[in-house]
């Protein structure tokens, strides 16, 4: 086995790529790390590709990372969130057959943040994003991961993160970062 290779130490739940469906992965199965981006581990299996979350790093013998929120992004309480938290957050998402966040990717339309007081004063954070193909079954899977990293930001009550066709995406909206780790500059 290489570096790489992993065999589980115990059954994980897992999401299978593209389809976004969940699946068991036992104890015991051998996987390949393919990519470890935002938190989460992109693994091929005998069945296919898997994104295992990374509060299960321990069962692929790696270290569960702490939440990625920036040390800079403390708030008082009822201010609200510091948007540049937000979108530290959202570069923390990424697409788990890509190597580059959604932000980067040009999947993110909007951000917004608004305040609420139902059903308590808070503060809501709107996202509109897109998906590269309109068939990915991951969509459900990407956005739930960016509200749940959305709602570690300080002064963040509530998050919405919807996935929208228009505009479609196409490569032109991919930031020149990007562009660069895709090799297309």
């Amino acid at each position: 086995m290489t570096n790489r290779d992993r065999i589980l130490s115990r059954e994980v739940i897992a999401t299978q790529i593209p389809s976004g469906d969940k699946a068991t992965l036992h104890a015991g199965t051998t996987v390949m790390i393919h990519q470890t981006l935002g938190g989460a581990y992109t693994v091929q299996t005998d069945f296919g590709l898997f994104r295992i979350n990374g509060a299960d790093a321990d069962a692929l013998g790696e270290q569960v990372a702490a939440a990625p929120v920036s040390a800079h992004t403390s708030a008082a309480p009822g201010s609200a969130p510091d948007p540049e938290a937000v979108w530290a957050q959202l570069r923390h998402v990424f697409d788990p057959e890509i190597p580059v966040n959604i932000v980067d990717l040009g999947l993110v339309y909007t951000m917004d943040i608004e305040a609420i007081t139902d059903p308590e004063p808070g503060h809501r954070v709107n996202v509109a994003m897109t998906l590269t193909a309109p068939g990915c079954g991951m969509g459900p899977a990407i956005a739930e991961d960016a509200k749940s990293k959305i709602l570690l930001v300080p002064g963040v009550s509530d998050a919405d993160v919807r996935i929208t066709w228009e505009p479609a995406w196409n490569q032109s909206m991919i930031s020149e970062e990007g562009k660069m780790k895709l090799g297309l500059i």
